[in-house]
């Protein structure tokens, strides 16, 4: 996309996004699978573009929405139609994005949301990818197509796709689409589908040229605005970690070690996680509470009035539950997990940097997530920094300075005659020096909290994939196949031969599990390449997979906790296996 303008000079307190807009999902007549679904992924409230979205859709009227990018807009049309899916019948919605990272994205979202609907098969068809999978999908049925109108054109014209059963079209980022020169496409695919289909149009503006395409083919479509609001806080510093080998505890835990904090908000994505977390950081020494969308006003209360009057350090907390929470001693938000949308992450840092105090933000991004990152920066129109976990020697620097702080207090404040003369008479009986005593000492006092901590070594992490870079206008589907090639990152360790693990996990094809979710989860959390996962053999209600025989205890007692489609996989290694096995890289 093209560079957005730079922002003109304006206030620099904070403008949060639209606030969530009270109504619960269950309000809006959402069926029972999407509804079960919607629950699982952790959404509490709908945002304002799904709140006036939603009911218009489901009763199966045109839309045209004006909506930034980030705003839930994916969510707004995917949850009503798919509400009205019939599972028995074909190719029934069809999305159309500008971009092949879009369609991912948007196909990705909606199998999720559709993880209750019997048989439901998704396909993302976009320039770039070998036609042959997309033709194989096709030719087994699905009941929608997420794609890039160069590609989807490109199916018609072939003759492998047909939409003549199509019920609901959206045209996603319309004037994006329009920018990059995709408006006869988009036309020749409207002639291509049923009269009475239904159509939603999404565009973060509406010209004239957009207009017309609505007068064109939508029939008295109800129309929604949302106004975005994307300006963050200019006296916050924004920070990413990206996710990699480390676990995101462990990650947060070495943060908090040596960040100098009044007060921090960590957010998370559900209810359930909030006092998971909060539990795990208090049994790490923490002073931290949860504060979830499901707790009554009185507990909720209490735990603001301990941050405000410091019992409380670290609040765990998911979007609407920090809902109105509005304290200066809150130093920094950490973006836990990242947000849904643009809105939501202006509206978490903008809990800091208030009233012209200097404020941190700090992203937990996964490889995964890195278009969100993207999206971000553009929205925002702020680049967000790249940070380095502290190390071995930043914490132990710190926990040293601490103890020696706390020594020095404790010498200049305390009556220490008796406990002096203690100290005297234990020289004398064991015949040793008060140096070595203190040395006992310090270390009955930090057993539990080592001056030199025992650390998993953070393994370096990729940067940013860099694309090659090319016309914006022109779909992938244009590009030659030679200059495709050439794009294609080239294996690490091709020929090398490794040794291979069995392994057996709790989670399959009964959960929805796909290769995609298996093998991103475990690449992500465990920091190794994809191509490394081999032999995967998903069944009903569980999953083989071949890993890397080398890694870590560490590292493989973390991803028996990683959770999968909302299952924990419990990864363990089959004890009847035979030994390692050799694989070619």
């Amino acid at each position: 996309m093209a560079e957005a303008p730079a922002p003109p000079a304006s206030d620099p307190s904070p403008q949060p996004g639209p606030e969530p807009s009270g109504l619960s999902f269950a309000e809006l007549g959402l069926a029972p699978a999407v509804l079960a679904a919607v629950a699982e992924v952790g959404y509490e409230a709908p945002s304002p573009i799904q709140a006036q979205a939603i009911p218009p859709l489901l009763a199966g009227k045109d839309l045209l929405g004006q909506a930034q990018t980030g705003t839930g807009k994916t969510a707004a049309f995917a949850l009503p139609l798919l509400s009205r899916l019939d599972p028995q019948g074909g190719l029934q919605l069809l999305v159309l994005t500008p971009t092949r990272e879009l369609a991912i994205q948007v196909a990705e979202a909606m199998q999720t949301y559709a993880r209750h609907i019997p048989g439901f098969r998704i396909l993302p068809v976009y320039g770039g990818q070998d036609i042959g999978t997309q033709l194989r999908g096709l030719k087994r049925g699905v009941h929608a197509v997420v794609g890039t109108p160069g590609r989807i054109q490109d199916h018609l014209r072939r003759g492998t796709l047909n939409l003549d059963g199509v019920t609901a079209l959206v045209l996603d980022e319309a004037d994006e689409m329009l920018r990059m020169g995709f408006l006869e496409e988009v036309e020749a695919i409207l002639e291509h589908t049923p009269p009475g289909r239904q159509i939603a149009l999404f565009s973060a503006t509406l010209p004239e040229t957009i207009r017309r395409v609505a007068r064109r083919h939508l029939r008295e479509p109800v129309e929604v605005l949302v106004a975005s609001k994307t300006t963050t806080v200019a006296t916050v510093s924004q920070r990413y970690w990206p996710v990699v080998g480390v676990h995101k505890l462990d990650a947060l835990t070495r943060i908090l070690e040596v960040e100098d904090f009044d007060a921090m908000l960590v957010f998370v994505r559900t209810r359930g996680a909030t006092a998971e977390l909060a539990e795990k950081l208090e049994a790490r020494g923490f002073a931290c509470a949860a504060l979830s969308g499901d707790m009554s006003q009185t507990l909720r209360e209490r735990v603001i009035e301990r941050l405000r009057g410091g019992q409380l350090d670290i609040v765990v907390a998911t979007d609407v539950a920090a809902r109105g929470l509005d304290l200066e001693r809150i130093s920094h938000v950490v973006n836990y997990d990242i947000p849904h949308d643009v809105e939501a992450y202006v509206h978490r840092i903008g809990r800091t940097g208030r009233a012209g105090r200097g404020g941190v933000a700090i992203l937990f991004v996964s490889p995964r997530e890195q278009h969100a990152l993207r999206m971000i920066e553009r929205a925002t129109r702020q680049p967000i920094e790249r940070m380095h976990l502290p190390t071995k020697e930043d914490i132990t620097g710190r926990r040293i300075a601490q103890f020696k702080e706390t020594i020095g207090t404790t010498l200049d404040e305390q009556d220490l005659d008796f406990l002096s003369e203690l100290v005297e008479e234990i020289e004398k009986e064991r015949e040793t020096s008060a140096v070595r005593i203190a040395a006992a000492l310090a270390y009955l006092v930090q057993k539990d909290r080592p001056l030199i901590p025992d650390l998993v070594a953070e393994p370096p992490a990729p940067a940013l994939t860099a694309k090659k870079p090319r016309p914006e206008w022109r779909d992938e589907a244009a590009v030659p196949k030679r200059e495709r090639r050439e794009e294609r990152p080239v294996p690490a360790g091709r020929g090398v031969v490794r040794e291979m693990a069995r392994y057996r996990l709790e989670v399959g094809a009964d959960h929805g599990a796909l290769p995609k979710n298996i093998v991103g989860a475990i690449a992500n959390e465990a920091g190794i390449d994809g191509r490394s996962i081999t032999r995967l053999d998903i069944r009903d209600t569980f999953s083989l997979v071949d890993l890397p025989a080398g890694l870590s205890t560490a590292t493989l007692r973390h991803l028996a906790q990683v959770r999968i489609c909302g299952r924990v996989i419990r990864l363990r290694r089959l004890p009847d296996a035979p030994g390692p096995r050799k694989t070619k890289g």
